[in-house]
């Protein structure tokens, strides 16, 4: 898949810093830009930062709102072999930080031995990761109760992002942040995750045994509709009898929207701290 313009740049940039990068990956619904606030602090704090958007993403909102379209077809394999393509190019290996579907491919990857670190912000569950909360499959429920829109791309209305996304802000916010991120999603991400289980050659798969994936940590909600605690417990499980290290945190009264809502600097200073801990931070002088 060809790469744009911008992930050109953004790629020229990081190795022309020589600092170390930092690959923001964002899930179903979202674009690259949900990541703007969290790039700006990670550049401060001395990281060089990219954000590729998913295979054929639009680089606005307004545009994908125009042409949804171009999200169908889209799947986990085809997004992780994208961002595996950017990593190749870049002169150091990567922190990866992704978030719900984007939490998964962040696995992936890693489980590849492409990442330095990682951090999955409420993942979506691999094969192997066994619970399936009703809330989950709720959420889901826009795209799964229609096996035809697994070739297509999916928007939600108000109430459905309400439920999957924003459960735990004001209304005000919540129609705020309507406004102002969501786009349509590719439908087969969401079956392939709720079939993972029974699909003995599904994408959804990662390697949780490479001694070379690097620090990881699973991050998530108290109360995430979408991916509810029990996934990132679960996926917790089926990494204990890794020697790299592997930690999960809690965010307390957070949501789905919890890197694009008022509260995402309290989840990203949890990221940035992690990365200290692990001596994964650019060295200060």
């Amino acid at each position: 898949m060809p790469f744009t313009p911008r992930e050109d740049s953004e790629v020229a940039a990081a190795n022309a810093s020589d600092r170390p990068p930092v690959l923001f990956i964002h899930g179903l619904w979202l674009l690259a830009n949900s990541w703007d606030p969290w790039r700006r602090l990670f550049e401060n704090a001395g990281f060089a930062t990219l954000a590729p958007g998913w295979p054929d993403d639009p680089e606005t909102v307004s545009d994908a709102r125009a042409h949804p379209e171009v999200f169908a077809g889209k799947s986990v394999g085809q997004v992780t072999d994208h961002f595996a393509d950017v990593i190749k190019r870049l002169n150091h290996k990567p922190i990866i930080v992704g978030h719900s579907f984007g939490g998964i491919v962040t696995q992936k990857l890693a489980g590849q031995g492409l990442a330095a670190g990682s951090v999955a912000i409420n993942a979506a569950p691999f094969r192997g990761v066994l619970a399936l909360p009703i809330s989950a499959l709720k959420a889901a429920l826009p795209v799964l109760r229609n096996p035809a829109n697994r070739r297509r791309s999916v928007a939600l209305t108000f109430e459905q992002f309400r439920y999957a996304f924003v459960n735990t802000v004001s209304e005000a916010e919540a129609h705020q942040i309507y406004d102002d991120y969501p786009v349509a999603g590719s439908g087969i991400p969401l079956f392939q995750a709720a079939f993972a289980n029974v699909n003995p050659s599904t994408e959804m798969r990662v390697d949780t045994r490479n001694p070379d994936r690097g620090p990881l940590l699973l991050l998530t909600s108290d109360k995430d509709n979408t991916a509810p605690k029990a996934i990132a417990k679960g996926s917790l499980n089926r990494y204990k009898k890794q020697a790299a290290s592997t930690e999960l945190i809690e965010m307390k009264d957070r949501g789905h929207s919890l890197i694009i809502d008022s509260g995402w600097r309290e989840v990203a200073d949890v990221a940035l701290d992690f990365l200290g801990r692990h001596n994964l931070s650019p060295q200060r002088a």
